[in-house]
């Protein structure tokens, strides 16, 4: 994997352990020679990431909506202006499309609605075909134990099936997430879309 694309939260979450574990893989993508791509922002966990994969010499790539250029949070930019490449995009959907096409993979740590939706999708387009790219979830203090519980109830339920749950790893260790996405192998599914157009 040489690129890894980043979900994660605009705010900081009110647990240190969030924002020092985005931090410590910031640092880790920067040590393996990594690339991160990301959302583009400068608050909370995104730009947790962001600086620190940069303080260690690591590259960064954000890709940002234009309508959030300009924006401030507490007296901050939203959008990061020291990152060594920023792309504008028109759109959320555009953004999340262009960042699933820079990335190997996808690396969730704690967030909001914007995480999970992005994590979901980015699953949903492994279902269907779209790409065979590692998804993971870093656990960080239990934070997706309830959403890996709804998964595995999606399973029971008979909403999902048992090889697309087996798409979303999880670990609260980042180095072992990043060995389990490196010996990722998704089962073969029938490709249900052949070009982005069609999502």
């Amino acid at each position: 994997m040489k690129r890894i694309c980043v979900f994660c939260g605009s705010n900081a979450g009110h647990d240190a352990r969030y924002r020092a574990e985005a931090e410590a893989l910031g640092r880790l993508l920067a040590a393996r020679g990594i690339e991160l791509v990301y959302g583009g922002g400068n608050v909370g966990l995104m730009g947790a990431v962001a600086d620190a994969c940069l303080a260690a010499g690591g590259t960064v790539i954000g890709v940002i909506p234009e309508t959030l250029l300009g924006k401030e949070v507490a007296g901050r930019h939203v959008d990061h202006r020291a990152l060594t490449r920023l792309e504008v995009v028109d759109s959320m959907h555009t953004r999340k499309a262009r960042m699933a096409e820079l990335a190997d993979g996808f690396i969730a740590l704690p967030g909001g609605f914007g995480t999970f939706e992005e994590f979901c999708e980015i699953l949903t387009w492994g279902q269907l075909g779209f790409h065979v790219k590692p998804m993971g979830l870093l656990n960080v203090n239990g934070f997706y134990d309830p959403l890996l519980a709804l998964f595995d109830h999606a399973v029971g339920e008979g909403f999902l099936r048992e090889q697309n749950r087996a798409m979303a790893l999880a670990d609260d260790d980042m180095v072992r997430l990043l060995e389990a996405m490196a010996a990722y192998r998704p089962e073969p599914v029938s490709k249900w879309l052949k070009e982005e157009r069609q999502l």
